[in-house]
């Protein structure tokens, strides 16, 4: 290294081009998505790696679940599985607007991973220890880098309002977060709660700015997407760990097991083929700007219900043969599937191809049935074996994906139509050969389904 520096110093033409080689290294943010922005654009691999270490970060902060599956232990488990993906939400929010991929960025995702070990190592004891004080103040660290990635980005004009706001309202929230770690409880939860509310009023209140700098229409599903999918693989894994414990192998062990890994995979074809909640989501307007607050804020309580039931499945398939489940414990198995039903269903609801097709109250009806069944449940628990109850639960997310499924092959066809007239009449025009060919009686029967679509 000094031999390198003393030949830079000895020769300014080889300095230069040493200096040149890392000044290539760092780029100044830019506009994820935008008009004459970045399309087709995809998740990277540095963003699939910081996806990992917030899932195990998941898995670290469950443990105490395990050990305690009660309503209790998942008050403090929902709290910090939130801080989590809202930590998350927050990096994956500035990383769809701003497409920046230099040395700078790189090391500011290291150290926020970084701090996202520090929280998983600090989440395994009550909230008032000393350790849920760590806790709060790597969350505090994480939010301060991000407030440096805002602060680079303030570069860009038509970003200047949105990025002041979010690096002075998370900067508040992390002086907040920092201050709560020296102080014992209950003050800290207090400051705790003030800082929450902080971090949630920034985030709403600069929605107004979105129109702005919209995320991108396909790099944001797709991380969403890959964040469920790999949230899943981690409901596995504990239900695989359920099967380890077993000494030997029993038919309802078996039976809880297969059909736990069933119930996760009805989950993941709902969400992915029936619900369309990784497809492009494209912000034109007030009301699609709302729907969209809507589909991604209702994936907090599917990814809290999924990982929350696959702990639930774990304790069955290690229950030994005639062993009840208590009342607590079946409820929260429960709650946790009618919990990840509902949200999948909300997303559903948000997507373009259900607004196309009929009333919400209508497309709805069949799911808050289902909900409402799996609810009768938990009245069972004292004679219903568990494997049984994770058997009826795939059960319901069978027919729930049949549901999806049926609803997506006949309203699609009005989805479709709609999208070609509604936007793209003129491909039909004599202008534009080749594209389409339409007649006269394909177009009125076209814009008579886009009609019955706008009455339902």
């Amino acid at each position: 290294m000094r031999r390198a520096i003393a030949r830079g110093a000895e020769n300014p033409v080889l300095g230069k081009k040493t200096f040149m080689r890392f000044w290539k290294l760092l780029h100044a943010p830019c506009v994820g998505f935008a008009e004459g922005g970045v399309h087709g654009r995809r998740a990277t691999w540095l963003e699939l790696f910081f996806d990992l270490i917030f899932v195990a970060a998941v898995a670290q902060v469950g443990r105490p679940l395990h050990a305690d599956y009660s309503f209790a232990a998942l008050l403090r488990y929902g709290f910090l599985f939130f801080l989590i993906w809202w930590a998350w939400l927050g990096h994956t929010f500035y990383s769809t607007r701003f497409d920046t991929d230099d040395l700078i960025q790189r090391v500011l995702t290291l150290l926020q991973m970084f701090a996202v070990a520090v929280m998983a190592a600090n989440a395994g004891e009550a909230l008032d220890s000393r350790s849920a004080a760590g806790f709060g103040a790597a969350y505090a660290g994480m939010r301060i880098i991000l407030v440096l990635q805002y602060l680079r980005a303030q570069s860009i004009e038509k970003s200047k309002r949105l990025t002041h706001h979010h690096a002075v309202g998370f900067g508040l929230a992390a002086g907040l977060w920092m201050v709560a770690a020296f102080l014992s409880a209950p003050l800290r939860f207090w400051v705790w709660g003030a800082a929450v509310l902080l971090d949630i009023g920034t985030t709403v209140l600069s929605s107004q700015h979105e129109k702005d700098l919209p995320p991108h229409p396909e790099h944001l599903p797709e991380r969403f997407g890959l964040f469920t999918i790999i949230l899943m693989g981690e409901s596995l894994v504990a239900i695989m760990r359920g099967i380890e414990s077993q000494e030997y192998w029993s038919g309802p062990a078996a039976s809880a097991a297969f059909s736990g890994m069933a119930l996760v995979f009805a989950f993941w074809w709902w969400y992915f083929d029936g619900a369309h909640a990784a497809k492009e989501r494209h912000l034109r307007n007030a009301k699609e700007f709302r729907r969209f607050r809507v589909w991604s804020y209702a994936h907090f309580p599917l990814y809290l219900g999924i990982a929350t039931l696959g702990i639930g499945v774990e304790h069955i398939v290690g229950l030994g043969q005639g062993v009840f489940l208590h009342g607590g414990e079946a409820w929260l198995i429960t709650v946790s599937a009618v919990i990840v039903m509902a949200s999948l269903a909300t997303i559903a609801a948000t997507s373009e191809q259900a607004r196309s097709s009929r009333g919400l109250k209508d497309f709805l009806a069949p799911h808050c049935l289902l909900a409402a069944a799996v609810l009768l449940l938990g009245t069972l628990s004292h004679w219903l074996p568990p494997y049984a109850y994770v058997i009826v639960l795939a059960i319901v997310g069978a027919v729930q994906v049949r549901i999806s499924l049926t609803e997506r092959r006949n309203y699609e066809p009005v989805f479709e139509s709609r999208c070609l007239f509604n936007r793209d009449e003129s491909l039909c025009s004599p202008a534009n050969p080749g594209r389409h060919s339409c007649d006269g009686d394909v177009l009125q029967a076209a814009k008579d389904l886009r009609s019955r679509a706008r009455e339902a």
